[in-house]
């Protein structure tokens, strides 16, 4: 009896050992200063076989940065544009279609006097030459919309017309789309889901999922719904409250045949959040633990989905960060 106790114990202690040595999901910490200055709010892509940074916010009282950077690694960037043509670059709506890197509405200069959304449309195929589309979108001039490109169009839901001191009144939940970025088609003037902005949207399983979101100035409010349409007219809810916290300023991004939801901030509480969510059909979700070092809790990040990784940089701990990291995940991460 005695022998078969200790090979059992044994049994449990090598199991853990090897347990230990090969974790099913673990951060890497790629680069600890990117080349780019720390910030949060940017345009991000995956284009060309290169992550990218576009713009994004240094502080509230001072036009935002308008510099272009992509890399091959994550630890190794290159200065693409000091100063692109676009403006508008914090809270951008920014995406890749029809091979090309698009830049549109996105909001200026903080909370200083000229302050103002956008609605211009910008296009690019190396990040250094920028073509401005269109002056005036048919969609009002917003900023943090949701973007996707589903079904052969760009689709933008959403945002807020007055980033600042605009409250609810400024909060849209529209949806557009068009085939080139100039001409563009209202599918519905409103959705199913209340008015948002700080809200994000994936394509997964042939429909669009728009997921939290909601207000931050000068009143907070946050949502953690997960809506859902096969053509931008018709939603349906999948959850009204998701395992995760309501929030706003998160990422989401498909990856492994799951949808997913990172990091962010709310108001209730008031915190920035660390937390990674993930779901096969946007109505259950589980939280994905780690082992090992991971990245301090954070708002308006970038996330990416790269080399069959999924990244994340930037954003707010406080203080703006410019670090990098990449998510291992095992055979048996689930």
């Amino acid at each position: 009896m005695k022998n078969y106790i200790v090979l059992a114990v044994s049994f449990l202690f090598i199991q853990n050992i090897l347990f230990a040595q090969v974790p099913s999901a673990q951060w890497v910490l790629e680069q600890e200063n990117a080349a780019w200055k720390p910030r949060d709010s940017q345009g991000e892509v995956v284009y060309d076989g290169y992550i990218w940074i576009l713009g994004g916010w240094h502080d509230s009282y001072s036009p935002p940065p308008r510099d272009v950077w992509k890399s091959k690694d994550g630890k190794n960037w290159e200065l693409v544009s000091e100063q692109a043509p676009w403006e508008h670059s914090d809270l951008p709506m920014s995406l890749v279609f029809k091979d090309k890197m698009w830049m549109m509405g996105g909001w200026y200069n903080g909370r200083l006097e000229g302050r103002s959304a956008s609605n211009r449309v910008w296009s690019s195929e190396n990040g250094k030459e920028w073509s401005l589309i269109t002056e005036k979108a048919g969609w009002s001039a917003r900023c943090a919309a949701a973007t996707v490109s589903f079904k052969g169009k760009m689709w933008i839901m959403g945002g807020t017309s007055a980033y600042y001191y605009g409250g609810k009144d400024s909060l849209l939940n529209d949806v557009w789309y068009s085939e080139d970025g100039k001409n563009w088609t209202l599918a519905t003037a409103k959705a199913s889901w209340s008015p948002r902005a700080f809200h994000q949207a994936v394509v997964f399983n042939d429909r669009i999922y728009v997921i939290g979101g909601g207000n931050y100035d000068p009143e907070y409010f946050g949502f953690n719904d997960v809506w859902s349409s096969s053509d931008g007219i018709h939603w349906r809810e999948e959850v009204n409250n998701a395992s995760w916290n309501e929030r706003i300023w998160f990422s989401s991004v498909v990856f492994k045949d799951c949808i997913w939801v990172i990091g962010g901030w709310s108001g209730n509480p008031y915190k920035n959040w660390g937390d990674i969510w993930y779901s096969q059909n946007g109505k259950e979700w589980r939280e994905l633990k780690t082992n090992g070092p991971t990245w301090k809790e954070r708002h308006e990040h970038s996330a990416f989905v790269f080399q069959d990784e999924l990244w994340i940089s930037g954003g707010m701990t406080p203080p703006l960060v410019n670090d990098i990291w990449s998510l291992i995940l095992s055979e048996n991460w689930q």
